[in-house]
């Protein structure tokens, strides 16, 4: 076929991007999916229910000493086991992924199930997928009593404590009870003294997420015995500061994980992932189906033939088990690692050496990794837990070490920050995991905090707002136009002039007529996001301008409460002469690079443009490169490098890519 519709090929039906076999595929998989947990987050409330709190600023910490107390169980367990499932906080009294509630994520799937509104089917967005799970119908909702343990241990809070399941849902200071309630409970099952030393405690600890195997237990315990040793402190969202002081002379008695009775296996050789995780080895089908198709991803050989530059973060948009489900799917799409919400437990797919169709982009798809986190967009308080953002921060530091990938944001994308190949391709590119994913968080446990490294001269500033306390509004969560519930997030909103009252930057690529760029959760048109360096453009009272998409964008920046930090690097400008640049969604080789039997592919500039007199961060340099991989045979791929090299540079919310040969590299600043 011509180069152009095999291209198309590849970014349509295998790169996971827009009205793709993803969409398609993936509402099939829902409806037929007998995963009741589908529908539990998928609509966040309108407004955070009322929680009651403590007298005093300090009282969640001192609910936590209470309970504690109360139950015999040490303080820094509790605080520990509470820090792993919410980081404390008690999310305005929503469910989490799994149906669990407040700092204890005490579980009550069914209860969340009910509470989620209902419709007969999903609805697609602007990112091609579906914007909210299938609901399931109120009468294949399972009785309570079929739902396993680990789903409704707010039930056995309830006959614990004596206090009803809303209040156990809703107020903190009961939840935090209710939690103390259930490891003293484990602890006397398991024929364990309730003794002051929190060593004694691993096998209780192990057992809270309720992990279906030995392995996923201990690597939860592991991770909480960690932050016991390592001390944390955090302000939740209600503003309650709670602290645990580091314990760092405790050792675990790990002997103790052989009393819980769960499966143990060795580990499949297959597995990537470090020793520290709990990983198993659940592949995705390579297999040959209809008129010389295949699925579900492509073999490869992996960094021998290509280099990966990259490790693609998403979310899920649909519970653990329907996801494994529809990764085991050949006619679905692909990619490496799901990691899950309640315990962080990893399942890789597909080897590192090939290459999943996940990204939307198949120049990305050949040069990265992908790993889906258990989680909802469009849910802000469907909270991502610690525990899953431990787990794969360190897989994520296995894979930049093996790969030699730098930790910063031009080398660890969000699906969002993936760029669309052509204009046609641009509006249906991904926005997970969105404006709520934590990126100041993730990259403090990757070990790369974003900090700053220049003085107000140096030319570039790394946007970096307080998470928890900016909650800027963001509509169509639930329904078009109505407000998300307010939530930290890790994104500043761009204007045209240094005012809130000024309109939104433009992106002509999502809205080619020219309409303004709105608030809702979904529109990326006008958001930079925590760890994105841009150039400085102007700054004016408490507001900092940008270049971004071809323009000055304005975004409110004030010295006592900064949202970014001042940075230095090297840029990129349109060579002398030049009043502007094409820019690219690929990096793709000149059309003479291309051998007999390889059609050419069209490189085709996106419908924006750097300007003369503009300037963005330079990410990574990297030749033309193409990989030509349509059949079911790899002996029939062939990767084709080119003379032409590009530069990635932050250009608006998603990367981009620019010809060197167009481009001039300085330092930035003064």
């Amino acid at each position: 076929m011509p180069g152009s519709a095999q291209d198309s090929a590849h970014d349509w039906n295998r790169a996971a991007s827009g009205p793709s076999r993803r969409t398609t595929v993936r509402a099939a998989g829902a409806a037929a999916s007998a995963a009741f947990l589908l529908p539990l987050v998928s609509a966040a409330p309108a407004a955070r229910a009322e929680q009651s709190r403590p007298d005093g600023g300090d009282g969640l910490q001192r609910a936590f000493a209470a309970a504690a107390d109360e139950h015999g169980v040490p303080l820094s367990v509790l605080l520990g086991v509470a820090y792993l499932q919410s980081r404390w906080d008690g999310h305005g009294g929503a469910p989490s992924v799994t149906g669990g509630y407040g700092p204890m994520h005490l579980t009550d799937a069914h209860t969340a199930l009910f509470r989620a509104p209902h419709h007969s089917e999903g609805t697609e967005d602007a990112r091609g997928d579906l914007a909210r799970p299938l609901r399931v119908p109120r009468t294949t909702v399972p009785e309570p009593r079929q739902l396993p343990a680990r789903l409704r241990t707010l039930d056995q809070a309830t006959k614990l404590t004596g206090l009803s399941a809303e209040v156990l849902r809703t107020d903190a200071t009961a939840n935090v009870r209710g939690g103390a309630a259930l490891l003293a409970a484990e602890q006397k099952r398991l024929g364990l003294p309730l003794s002051e030393d929190p060593a004694d405690w691993y096998a209780a600890v192990a057992t809270y997420p309720g992990a279906d195997s030995a392995e996923a237990a201990a690597a939860f315990a592991d991770e909480v015995y960690e932050v016991i040793r390592g001390g944390a402190a955090h302000t939740t969202g209600d503003g309650e500061r709670v602290a645990l002081t580091a314990r760092p002379d405790v050792a675990p008695d790990r002997r103790q994980l052989r009393t819980l009775g769960l499966p143990s296996a060795a580990r499949d050789p297959r597995v990537e992932a470090p020793k520290s995780v709990s990983c198993e080895w659940i592949p995705a089908p390579y297999e040959q189906f209809g008129d010389n198709d295949y699925g579900n991803h492509d073999l490869g050989n992996r960094p021998q033939s290509q280099r990966i530059d990259y490790i693609v973060i998403h979310d899920t948009e649909g519970p653990w088990d329907t996801t494994i489900k529809l990764v085991q799917d050949p006619t679905y799409v692909s990619w490496q690692y799901t990691l899950r919400s309640s315990d962080g437990h990893i399942a890789q797919h597909v080897p590192l050496k090939d290459v999943a169709w996940h990204a939307g982009n198949w120049y990305v798809n050949a040069k990265s990794i992908g790993l889906e986190h258990e989680g909802f967009l469009t849910a802000p308080d469907a909270w991502y837990t610690e525990a899953m953002y431990r787990a794969s921060a360190r897989l994520v530091r296995y894979l930049a070490r093996r790969f030699d990938i730098p930790l910063d944001r031009q080398h660890i994308l969000g699906h969002d920050n993936v760029p669309g190949t052509t204009p046609a391709t641009i509006r249906g590119m991904h926005t997970d995991p969105g404006p709520y994913w934590d990126w100041a968080h993730y990259f403090t446990l990757l070990g790369a905090p974003f900090r700053r490294t220049a003085g107000a001269s140096g030319g570039l500033v790394t946007v970096r707002p307080d998470y928890d306390t900016h909650q800027p509004v963001y509509t169509d969560c639930d329904k078009p136009g109505q407000p998300c519930a307010p939530h930290g997030s890790s994104a500043v909103r761009l204007h045209t002039a240094p005012s809130e009252d000024a309109p939104l930057v433009k992106d002509i690529g999502l809205r080619p007529d020219g309409s303004d760029s709105t608030t809702g959760v979904n529109d990326t048109g006008a958001r930079a996001t925590t760890g994105q360096q841009f150039a400085v453009a102007g700054r004016e009272g408490d507001w900092t301008a940008i270049w971004y998409l071809g323009q000055r964008a304005w975004f409110h920046n004030p010295e006592r409460q900064p949202t970014a930090v001042h940075a230095k690097g090297l840029v990129v400008t349109p060579r002398a002469g030049a009043t502007e640049v094409p820019v690219y969604g690929r990096a793709y080789p000149e059309k003479e690079a291309y051998p007999e039997g390889v059609p050419v592919q069209a490189v085709s500039p996106l419908p924006y443009k750097l300007l003369a007199g503009q300037s963005y961060p330079l990410g990574l340099r990297t030749p033309g490169e193409y990989l030509w991989a349509t059949t079911f045979d790899p002996a029939g791929h062939r990767v084709v490098r080119g003379e032409d090299v590009y530069y990635q540079i932050q250009f608006g919310h998603r990367v981009a890519f620019v010809r060197a040969a167009d481009v001039t590299v300085r330092r930035s600043g003064k």
